[in-house]
């Protein structure tokens, strides 16, 4: 596996954030991949795909937003908001000395990516959503909110890889234990020999709040921006609670030459460890510079 560079810069507002550098394989002339991971994920959900997109000759920075694992937690609940985590991506790429890039964005991260590409349009060359479009399907909504940030009491690994099957298991019907395991070293981490979840619980304060009267339109207009005006790559989890299929077609018609893929039997989010994700990815990441 591709080994990869601890990178660690300070925020505009003071805080140390991190993010994993994989160098590009072969001549490595292609814009780099930026990865942006999920509300309460992490850089380690792109452990296995970072690796062969470098393999591809692409550098690939994947970030840990601020709160989530070896980023520092934000004293003010209220930045946990995507104009923020925007602006963060901004300063990583400054001092990464990445002027542009093609990102990847898993939920979260892709209205992350889409903010960015209205904040700093040059920078996004091309973009990948990973199960994340303008408008999402309430039950998804219900069930992310049902335990994001909520207390829960783990004291061992298998209690951590019973947690994700309670509140993946929608999402992914056919894992068995070895991947739950495998899920739970994702979204934990050792604390004192007890795992613990890997991000801030202070994210849910922003969540808990009302989104703004006008979040909607705001929501389709920045993806029309981003699909409208660079290649786009939507890839959707078959099984998903979160982007419908009726969304999906919803976000083809505002964004005609937006490019499709649905992953057979999982929700949100496919991991990208699927083969049809991977087959995806490559083939898009072949078409654009």
């Amino acid at each position: 596996m591709t080994s990869f560079q601890e990178r660690r810069w300070t925020s505009h507002d003071g805080l140390s954030l991190y993010a994993r550098d994989y160098p590009a394989g072969g001549d490595g002339d292609s814009l780099p991949v930026i990865c942006l991971h999920g509300l309460t994920r992490n850089s380690k959900d792109f452990e296995e795909i970072a690796p062969l997109l470098a393999q591809m000759g692409r550098r690939v920075i994947v970030a840990d937003v601020r709160g989530r694992g070896q980023s520092g937690r934000d004293p003010n609940p209220a930045n946990y908001q995507p104009k923020t985590y925007a602006r963060d991506v901004i300063g990583m790429m400054k001092e990464l000395d990445i002027d542009r890039a093609v990102f990847l964005g898993t939920s979260m991260g892709g209205i992350v990516t889409m903010t960015l590409a209205a904040i700093r349009p040059k920078a996004v060359a091309a973009a990948i959503l990973n199960d994340v479009g303008p408008a999402v399907a309430p039950e998804g909504v219900a069930r992310i909110l049902s335990y994001a940030g909520q207390p829960v009491e783990i004291r061992n690994w298998d209690d951590a890889a019973d947690y994700v099957a309670r509140t993946n298991g929608v999402a992914f019907p056919g894992y068995d234990k070895k991947q739950w395991q495998k899920m739970a070293r994702r979204t934990f981490r050792d604390q004192d020999g007890v795992p613990v979840l890997d991000y801030d619980p202070a994210i849910s304060v922003a969540l808990a709040k009302p989104p703004p009267r006008l979040a909607g339109w705001i929501a389709h207009l920045l993806f029309r921006r981003l699909a409208r005006r660079r290649p786009t790559l939507l890839i959707r989890g078959a099984l998903s609670d979160v982007i419908s299929a009726d969304i999906a077609e919803k976000m083809q018609r505002m964004a005609p030459n937006l490019r499709r893929i649905d992953v057979p039997d999982v929700g949100h989010a496919p991991t990208l460890t699927e083969p049809e994700a991977v087959d995806a990815i490559r083939n898009f990441l072949r078409t654009v510079p």
